[in-house]
């Protein structure tokens, strides 16, 4: 997604409320809803129509809006890409926020079309910005890799606790069998890295930081497209690594990190673990806030943020690190 907010007001809202099976769509002006299938012939239909009453009426610019629904919402940003249409990809906690601040309690999928309707008429918001193939390849194939690791962890975890032969050789080989697809899941990320250009460029431009390597720069790719071309703060602040201040007059409270992307923020921990013990720079750092009295949580969320940080602007230089 863009971080670049457009300056534009738009008038014509084409909101979508997603689900598995189906779609409520509420448009604005005109403050019609109707349901249709979630399907992609259903959603082009249905924008195809609504560019030709827009351009019939002049009601202005057109905006898309849906929330992320877990993949659900891909036939609305594909279609909508495809078409050439303004889109912004909303966060649930948002839209549920802006339902707050108008005094709306009520929960249904109508009331909820509804609303996102009335939230894409807010100024600013950041547009979708349509992945490439390479990239959304990417995505799914670290997510996956992701997944069978996590797997790997609970069955390695249900090892010790197997009170029979057959229950640990059944362990045993599910484990076989999870690590054989882990490293053939590795071995095509890398390969889809080293055959895109850009992604091998980026790949090489991070790993040459002390302690970043070749996961880690997978993840970061996957779950951070953007670096390279966003403020410090900016990249800090996706990977939930931001401090956020709590003070209100005399008080100063504890900051403290929320929200962010949480499979950015996991992939960033064990570089994190490897930076602070073999990289000149990092260790210093870490060393520095230890002596200040910090905590080991403390310590490693700053590191973590001084990684992407640091990152960042490697890419965005192109220049590779020199420790």
């Amino acid at each position: 997604m863009s971080m670049n907010p457009h300056e534009r007001q738009f008038n014509h809202i084409i909101a979508f409320e997603v689900s598995k099976a189906s779609l409520v769509v509420h448009t604005l002006p005109a403050d019609r809803q109707q349901t249709i299938a979630n399907t992609p012939g259903q959603v082009r239909r249905l924008l195809k129509a609504e560019q030709r009453i827009n351009s019939k009426l002049g009601l202005g610019p057109l905006l898309v809006v849906c929330e992320a629904t877990g993949g659900y919402e891909r036939y609305v940003l594909a279609e909508a890409a495809a078409l050439g249409l303004a889109t912004h990809r909303a966060h649930g906690s948002r839209t549920r926020l802006f339902a707050r601040f108008n005094g709306r309690h009520a929960k249904t999928d109508a009331i909820d079309a509804r609303l996102i309707a009335r939230y894409g008429l807010t100024p600013g918001l950041p547009l979708y910005d349509p992945p490439s193939p390479e990239q959304a390849s990417l995505r799914l194939l670290r997510q996956r890799r992701d997944e069978l690791q996590q797997m790997l962890r609970m069955e390695a975890n249900r090892t010790e606790h197997a009170s029979t032969k057959r229950l640990k050789s059944s362990i045993q080989r599910h484990l076989g069998w999870l690590k054989t697809e882990l490293e053939a899941i590795e071995t095509e990320i890398q390969a889809l890295i080293e055959s895109a250009p850009e992604l091998e460029r980026k790949a090489k431009l991070m790993r040459s930081l002390k302690g970043v390597g070749p996961q880690t720069a997978a993840a970061i790719l996957a779950y951070l497209p953007e670096i390279g071309s966003i403020p410090k703060a900016t990249a800090a602040a996706i990977a939930g690594l931001a401090p956020i201040a709590q003070d209100s007059g005399q008080h100063n409270g504890k900051r403290h990190i929320a929200g962010g992307r949480a499979n950015l923020r996991s992939s960033l921990y064990m570089a994190a673990l490897v930076a602070r013990n073999h990289n000149p720079t990092i260790r210093t750092f870490a060393m520095t806030l230890k002596a200040r009295g910090k905590p080991n949580k403390v310590v490693l969320t700053a590191v973590m943020r001084k990684i992407i940080v640091i990152l960042n602007a490697i890419v965005a230089s192109g220049q590779p690190a020199r420790t």
